[in-house]
């Protein structure tokens, strides 16, 4: 992603006046025999490094985002492909001028992607490269549903242009969702595009629709977030939702990114995000700064008038709320 090692970033940020860090996406399906063990030695190496972050390791594998400063990121990229099991990991960049997480949590999964039914992995979709991705997008007929297998709060912010989001109260139904889209579509005609935030979520998905008797599916290599590296914002409306921090973020740093979500008050164009102020909803909308201070950083006047809520205090950018074990010292794992 750049030109310059980290290291060299690293100095020119020093020289420049400036604090930058890297702010990593990967995942990585591979066979562990000892997750727990793994979590240890992940904790290990980020004891004196500069890292924040949630990593979740399963015997499935590893997904985890984190934010770094630039020689800490170097470090931890060469250290993980030096382990045989991930020396094929892809990572994902980006930059920001603060650590994107409060702390860095480290633990095992069940799954790391909930899905509660068994996966063929044999059977994934046909991973598409960004620029041919955006190819495809230029070529779709009638004939080709295009995916977008994230949650509706993620799909409100942003999304390719043309794209279906599937009706579902969590992601644990797309089994379900599968076999009703058999029904609805041919699987023997029907091409099915699909992109997720990073890719992992489609790797399981294209296999089940793969299972369901579609010929056909494409998934996005890298998801969105590699989309926006290497092909820009183009034929991509909105901004992109990211589980940190940052929470909102255009999916190319090189291009303006327009809004096209709206507050839930009063229908202004907005894509700030906040956590209902009342703690027994912590609902996550999306406000204008006016309406956020009008309600006082509920998403409803029940909730303003609600026996327990938190002070609202006015940001430029708000970041998702903490409770108050995870305001404490970075060493805290979780």
């Amino acid at each position: 992603m750049y030109s310059l090692s980290f290291r060299g970033f690293e100095f020119l940020s020093i020289l420049n006046g400036m604090t930058t860090y890297c702010v990593l996406a990967y995942y990585y399906f591979t066979s562990i025999e000892q997750p727990a063990l793994e979590v240890l030695r992940h904790k290990d190496f980020f004891s004196n490094r500069d890292i924040k972050g949630r990593i979740y390791i399963s015997k499935d594998g590893i997904n985890g985002q984190m934010s770094a400063s630039p020689c800490a990121a170097e470090e931890y990229m060469e250290w993980l492909r030096s382990d045989p099991r991930f020396q094929e990991i892809e990572f994902k960049i980006h930059t920001h001028f603060e650590h994107c997480f409060p702390r860095v949590t480290v633990k095992t999964r069940t799954q790391l992607v909930a899905i509660d039914v068994p996966v063929d992995m044999s059977k994934t979709g046909t991973h598409v490269s960004a620029e041919d991705w955006k190819k495809m997008l230029e070529k779709r007929d009638d004939q080709t549903v295009l995916l977008d297998v994230r949650n509706d709060y993620e799909w409100e912010l942003g999304h390719f242009e043309g794209a279906e989001l599937p009706t579902l109260e969590q992601f644990r139904e797309f089994p379900t969702f599968a076999k009703k889209l058999k029904e609805k579509c041919d699987p023997e005609k029907t091409k099915v595009m699909m992109y997720c935030t990073g890719g992992i979520r489609c790797e399981l998905y294209s296999a089940l629709l793969k299972e369901e008797g579609f010929n056909e599916v494409y998934q996005l290599q890298g998801g969105i977030i590699k989309y926006g590296l290497k092909a820009g914002s183009k034929h991509w409306k909105g901004k992109l939702f990211v589980f940190d921090d940052r929470l909102a973020v255009p999916i190319s740093e090189k291009e303006p990114a327009e809004v096209i979500s709206n507050c839930l008050h009063c229908a202004e164009k907005s894509d700030l995000y906040f956590n209902c102020a009342n703690m027994d909803c912590n609902k996550l909308f999306i406000s204008c700064t006016p309406c956020a201070e009008k309600t006082q950083g509920c998403c409803s006047s029940a909730c303003k008038e609600a026996p327990r809520v938190r002070p609202f205090h006015v940001t430029e950018r708000p970041k998702p709320f903490r409770r108050l074990s995870q305001l404490s010292d970075d060493k805290n794992y979780g």
